[in-house]
């Protein structure tokens, strides 16, 4: 399959095989890598107190497993390292050397959330002066911040440690028009607390002050004092400025997420289902309360119902970030449309693909299901030029399937459209037509192993399915659970809100409605019959392997173990020396199991490497009895287990996670993207 376009998370697990961020050559956008934006000292700063904390910032939130020690360094200096938000921080063990030169490193063992390096080494310098006065290195409210909440905590913070007894009511003051404000002063960590007896007034204009009685742990008072000025803001109460749908909105869409903007940042934590609710008729709607920036969230635990009138209340317990409540509740309306226009989100072949096997099926699946009376062969059209080719139509769940009456002809464009009158069971009709081209191989390829109508499953178990932590996510490729029921499906969702996503696919299990546990049957046998052509395939003859294959390069052909297999010591990569239809089949008699244990790539291994055009979706791996993908694990292939599969923490795979028997387990965080 050449030039296929891969949705952005398969293409950042290549990256991150190739060691390098790489440009999209279809949509010409650049995946970033990691880099540090500032630190603090800057870079060639002079005169930096002795006892500076020293900070690096990045461009993005980064892994926080990497940033350590190891990967923030001061050379010849000993510290800790800590990391939030987009910042790393190293507290030296010991106030710096005065008058000295040193050295700052990111290297690039620092990763972000995808695994993706710095690009080289970051490296900066900078040097200290003489003194060890301390220094306040920030305030809150910053100095001449306006609007600041009346019941504000000010804090000051310090360059080094201090000396609690010196910070107090007449070394940290505030004063208003010259008259003293009362207040408690406190000292935690490298910060000064001064919280007022009363709220501050409105609209006023206040100073603050540290004086140079602060002192360090030496005993070093500040050569200056410090000095800074905010002004508060009103008391009048906040309002709901926004509401999304708005008041009295129709036809709204039933996968909605409804917002409220208020007038001022409020309290967050005045905002759930008691002060943020929804009914519909008769009935609250459950759901999930966020809030971001002024704006609070309302969620729905599922899609409203079509043709429905709904009233959200948000009451006037909800206050602002200074404590002042709603005025009133504040009420609105909205109806939903009578029922959504049904799309195409996803297709195989994708549009403008290559090489695509001469014995391919076509699929289109929808946003909602179909009426199957309206989906046939002038609904659902493959053409080669302007030639209709001829072919049968069947639909099941949210999936409408083309299978022509012979093999598609070698290297010619076909051309695949879904008309309007494809309708969804209320009788709405396809806003417009959905039209795509691909272009077949030069000539057929029959896989020793033939998926067939499994081949639409990232993951399918015998018993149950599970997201155990962590925004997991199923990209064009559907679950399904056989004989196993819906209930034992547990942590993935179709929409925001997760934890786990399924992207341009769907869940199935046993107990939904017909066709679907047909359907399910079906490619529960089409899995057995896969899993006994890998297990029983005899050409080229099997190589023995065992033990542990991290380190090794294989070339196409059959590899046997009989017993235990394992990816440790080095990454396993497969070299399908310039073949597209290179195969790999792995017959395991027992476990199989990688190790990473690191971000990826890890420099120990376990992650499974293709090279000279060798494609996942030609790599099987048939295990007799449970498979593991470790930790940090970037792994290809088709995983047919006998018994169980389990991806642990931030693995992930361009492949297929199924199961006879047993349960698949996602622990943390994977990714099953389509090979």
């Amino acid at each position: 399959m050449n030039h296929l376009k891969i949705i952005i998370l398969f293409s950042l697990a290549t990256m991150v095989l190739m060691g390098a961020c790489k440009e999209d050559l279809f949509e010409e956008e650049i995946v970033d890598c990691p880099m540090v934006e500032t630190t603090h000292p800057e870079d060639q700063a002079t005169s930096v107190p002795n006892a500076q904390i020293i900070s690096v910032v990045f461009n993005k939130e980064m892994d926080p497993s990497t940033i350590n020690s190891n990967s923030i360094i001061v050379d010849g200096v000993s510290g800790t390292v800590s990391y939030s938000g987009f910042t790393a921080t190293f507290t030296p063990s010991s106030p710096l050397d005065p008058n000295s030169i040193f050295v700052g490193r990111v290297k690039t063992s620092a990763r972000d959330l995808y695994g993706l390096a710095l690009e080289e080494e970051y490296v900066w310098t900078f040097s200290t002066g003489a003194s060890l006065s301390p220094i306040v290195v920030s305030v809150d409210p910053e100095n001449e911040s306006t609007g600041v909440v009346l019941n504000i905590t000010l804090i000051a913070s310090f360059n080094m440690p201090m000396t609690a007894s010196t910070i107090n009511d007449n070394t940290f003051t505030v004063t208003q028009a010259g008259t003293e404000i009362d207040g408690t002063v406190s000292y935690s960590g490298l910060q000064a607390f001064f919280e007022p007896d009363e709220d501050f007034s409105t609209n006023t204009e206040y100073t603050a002050t540290l004086t140079t009685g602060v002192e360090n742990t030496a005993g070093e008072g500040m050569a200056n004092d410090y000095v800074w000025t905010f002004t508060t803001g009103t008391d009048v109460a906040p309002t709901v400025v926004l509401t999304d749908p708005g008041d009295n909105e129709a036809d709204v869409q039933l996968d909605k997420v409804i917002t409220a903007t208020f007038s001022e940042p409020m309290d967050p934590s005045t905002l759930d289902g008691n002060t943020f609710l929804m009914m519909g008729i008769g009935a609250p709607v459950t759901g999930e309360v966020s809030y971001s920036g002024t704006t609070a969230i309302f969620t729905p635990s599922s899609p409203l119902s079509p043709g429905t009138l709904y009233t959200v209340a948000i009451v006037d317990d909800v206050q602002s970030a200074s404590g002042i409540p709603l005025a009133n509740d504040h009420i609105w309306t909205f109806s939903t449309a009578s029922g959504d226009t049904p799309t195409v989100v996803s297709i195989d072949p994708a549009h403008n693909e290559a090489d695509v096997p001469l014995n391919k099926t076509i699929t289109a699946t929808f946003s909602e299901q179909i009426n199957p009376s309206t989906l046939d062969g002038t609904s659902f059209l493959l053409l080669e030029g302007t030639e209709e080719v001829s072919g049968e139509v069947t639909y099941d769940g949210f999936r409408a399937t083309f299978t022509p009456n012979s093999d598609l002809k070698p290297n010619t464009l076909y051309s695949a459209t879904i008309t309007t009158d494809v309708e969804n069971l209320t009788g709405e009709g396809m806003a417009s037509n959905f039209d795509w081209s691909f272009t077949t191989a030069s000539e057929d390829f029959n896989p020793t192993v033939d998926l067939r109508s499994v081949d639409r499953f990232g993951i399918i178990s015998g018993e149950g399915i599970s997201n155990n932590a962590g925004a997991s996510q199923i990209n064009d490729l559907d679950i399904g659970v056989y004989p196993g029921v819906r209930s034992s499906i547990t942590g993935f969702s179709l929409v925001d809100g997760g934890p786990g996503l399924i992207n341009n696919g769907n869940i199935y299990a046993s107990d939904d409605p017909a066709p679907v546990p047909s359907m399910l049957s079906e490619a529960k046998n089409d899995l057995t019959t896969a899993y006994l052509a890998a297990e029983g395939a005899i050409f080229p003859a099997p190589v023995t392997v065992s033990g542990d294959l991290g380190g090794q390069t294989l070339a196409p052909g059959i590899y046997k173990s009989n017993s235990t297999l394992s990816i440790q010591n080095g990454n396993l990569t497969l070299d399908g020396q310039g073949d597209p239809n290179a195969e790999w089949i792995f017959q395991v008699s027992s476990a199989l199991t990688t190790i990473g244990g690191a971000p990826f790539p890890s420099p120990t291994g376990g992650n499974v490497i293709l090279t000279g055009g060798a494609q996942a979706k030609n790599v099987t791996w048939q295990v007799g009895s449970s498979a593991t993908i470790g930790d940090y694990t970037s792994f290809n292939g088709n995983v047919l287990a006998l018994t169980s599969i389990t991806m642990n923490s931030f693995s992930q795979a361009n492949g297929r996670m199924l199961t006879s028997n047993g349960a698949v387990t996602l622990t943390s965080t994977n990714t099953i993207n389509k090979p």
